[in-house]
């Protein structure tokens, strides 16, 4: 494992200090950060304004505005309850969870043997899905690499706890998810975050053709792994509940971009549940088809109404 940066250890640190606060203080302090950002209608409330003018139209515009501030104000929450799970013991973090749904499927795709993988998209609580996977045994998990060694050697040292093994989202990511799922062990990879081109397939995504990892459907046809919807959505207590769903069984086909598409109504099924814990601050539609003459939708010069 190449060494750790001193400048990682210094924001792990800091992470530390953040994530020793009281756990009513962390969430009531995030919600106050997300209103803080949305009132300052920064860069991430606008690219959650766009992406929910993109998939839900028939919002009134009044909606939409007081949706992108509770998503602000979740994604503040989350925010906070990451720096304390990635700085607390394992123990401490399951506390966070109050019960599950679908574990029998995920008991039952791991005795079949094959290996299991998680499809898990950016809503509720990523992290803490780790923890839970983590928990249970060796759990490989893709990550997208920051682009400074600081950055990586922080991500290393914050999500690095036992049976967690990282694997970049590179080109040489299949070899190692081959290996664990061929071990019967689970991974882990977001079926929702935007590859390279060349990366993916167009499918589509709300209506609108999004650039799609096919690292999932490739996984999938090619041994024989069972693959699950999984996610830790918060209740209405703060608390969450760990649920996990048959993906749909084209995801495996040989087809790869029926499997896209299945893989994308799989995604568009959880986010549609709770609008407020899916991750719309993330610019999912930059990569528009190659020849389609459609522009990139979040560089469109627009008057935001507030």
């Amino acid at each position: 494992m190449p060494a750790v940066p001193f400048a990682s250890r210094l924001m792990f640190a800091a992470a530390w200090l953040a994530g020793r606060l009281p756990l009513g203080l962390q969430r009531a302090l995030g919600a106050a950060l997300g209103d803080l950002a949305w009132r300052a209608n920064g860069r991430e409330p606008k690219v959650a304004r766009r992406n929910l003018e993109l998939v839900a139209p028939q919002m009134a515009a009044a909606e939409r505005e007081a949706m992108v501030r509770e998503v602000m104000r979740e994604t503040g929450r989350n925010a906070l309850e990451t720096l304390r799970i990635w700085t607390r013991p394992r123990a401490d973090n399951l506390r966070l969870v109050r019960g599950t749904e679908g574990l029998a499927l995920l008991e039952q795709a791991e005795a079949a043997g094959r290996g299991v993988i998680i499809a898990a998209p950016h809503y509720g609580s990523w992290e803490l899905l780790v923890e839970f996977m983590a928990a249970r045994g060796p759990f490989s998990l893709v990550y997208r690499v920051p682009e400074t060694a600081a950055g990586d050697g922080f991500l290393r040292l914050a999500r690095g706890g036992e049976n967690i093994r990282l694997v970049p989202a590179e080109a040489t990511a299949m070899r190692p998810l081959w290996r664990a799922l061929q071990a019967g062990e689970v991974v882990g990879i977001t079926p929702d975050q935007q590859p390279k081109l060349g990366g993916g397939e167009f499918a589509p995504f709300f209506g609108h053709a999004a650039l799609t990892l096919s690292l999932i459907p490739k996984l999938a046809a090619r041994t024989g792994a069972a693959v699950l919807v999984g996610y830790a959505e918060r209740g209405a207590d703060g608390d969450y509940v760990v649920r996990f769903e048959p993906a749909p069984a084209a995801i495996a086909s040989d087809d790869v971009v029926a499997a896209t598409a299945a893989m994308n109504s799989a995604v568009e099924a959880v986010a549609r549940r709770d609008f407020r814990q899916y991750q719309w601050t993330y610019k999912r539609f930059t990569i528009r088809p190659p020849g389609s003459g459609e522009e990139n939708p979040y560089e469109r010069r627009r008057r935001t109404p507030r």
